[in-house]
């Protein structure tokens, strides 16, 4: 049991909040490694490099990693009062999301079960 009473207990936990620029994108219909791929190529990056490297990108991954960037890059600039020229890619990951599970048709009456994974990627800028 946590000591103290709850509003202290809340002001504690806000006070050890990560308070860096970030975006997330949550049941995104992309599977984790596939979006690892693109998330590999951008982590320590400065944001106009990893911008121009999904662009390129042509991994279908890599058009909602572009919209999430750029997403993060509005909250540095609006929220935090962040210079763009200084920001760069701290951290980036994707998480596993729940699964869809299908069933496909095959022979001689069986079914296979098709899984469509989802994931859920974020994305945390910081100032060099």
């Amino acid at each position: 049991m946590a000591k103290g009473h709850r509003s202290q207990i809340k002001r504690e936990r806000n006070a050890q909040k990560d308070t860096r620029p970030s975006a997330k994108l949550s049941y995104a219909r992309v599977s984790v490694q596939k979006a690892c791929f693109v998330l590999d190529a951008i982590r320590g990056k400065d944001v106009e490099t990893a911008l121009g490297i999904v662009t390129y990108n042509p991994r279908y991954a890599s058009t909602l990693i572009k919209k999430l960037l750029e997403s993060a890059i509005a909250n540095a600039e609006n929220n935090n009062q962040m210079d763009r020229d200084n920001l760069y890619v701290a951290e980036c990951y994707a998480n596993k999301g729940p699964t869809m599970k299908r069933v496909k048709p095959r022979a001689q009456g069986r079914a296979y079960r098709i899984e469509k994974r989802m994931s859920h990627i974020t994305i945390v800028l910081d100032e060099k």
